[in-house]
């Protein structure tokens, strides 16, 4: 595991109070890392093209990819997150893809929902968002309901006019579109 110090990486505190806060709310996984969660699997799809501080293609399906969805923390809207390998600098590379969509509602669909993205290069401690940004959207196609009651399978795109900033440095990371279908539970966190 990377450990952060208080270095170049991290210019004030407030950055290190964000990353670690983006740690704590990726944490759909039960404290694994993206490695870990990698190998099991999820019936889900992630798929563009990355480009900056970090060049990639991400074409990421079951059963190399971990997806989960929840709600957010506030209980407004919702979070996805997708984890997987990537080819980087011909290198494997762990790497997270969280979405916030602070609109979205149970079964519903919508264009142009505002969304933060988030995207961790867990390998290098690189953490790049748009946070505080309004300049991605996600359309959310589908929201299918599954066997569970609060349980739904959704797909869409999201989508930014700008690039995401790099919290812990001066890159920045690009895409056109990113294409997912993933795994929602609307479930009250315990």
């Amino acid at each position: 595991m990377h450990f952060f110090r208080r270095t170049a990486e991290f210019p004030d505190a407030a950055s290190l109070l964000a990353v670690l806060a983006l740690l704590l709310f990726a944490g759909c996984s039960g404290g694994k890392s993206p490695r870990e969660v990698a190998s099991a699997g999820c019936e889900g799809q992630l798929e563009g093209r990355i480009y900056g501080g970090i060049e990639a293609d991400i074409d990421w399906q079951a059963p190399a990819l971990d997806c989960a969805g929840m709600p957010r923390p506030d209980q407004r809207g919702a979070r996805l997150r997708f984890a997987g390998t990537a080819t980087v600098d011909d290198r494997q590379r762990h790497l997270l893809f969280i979405l916030a969509l602070p609109t979205l509602s149970p079964g519903t669909t919508g264009a142009d929902l505002p969304t933060t993205i988030t995207v961790i290069e867990e390998d290098a401690g690189r953490f790049f968002s748009n946070r505080d940004n309004p300049v991605c959207w996600t359309d959310v196609e589908s929201q299918e309901q599954l066997r569970a009651p609060h349980d739904f399978r959704i797909s869409g795109v999201s989508y930014c006019v700008a690039p995401l900033a790099e919290l812990n440095g001066n890159g920045s990371l690009s895409f056109a579109d990113l294409t997912f279908t993933g795994q929602l539970s609307w479930a009250k966190p315990e």
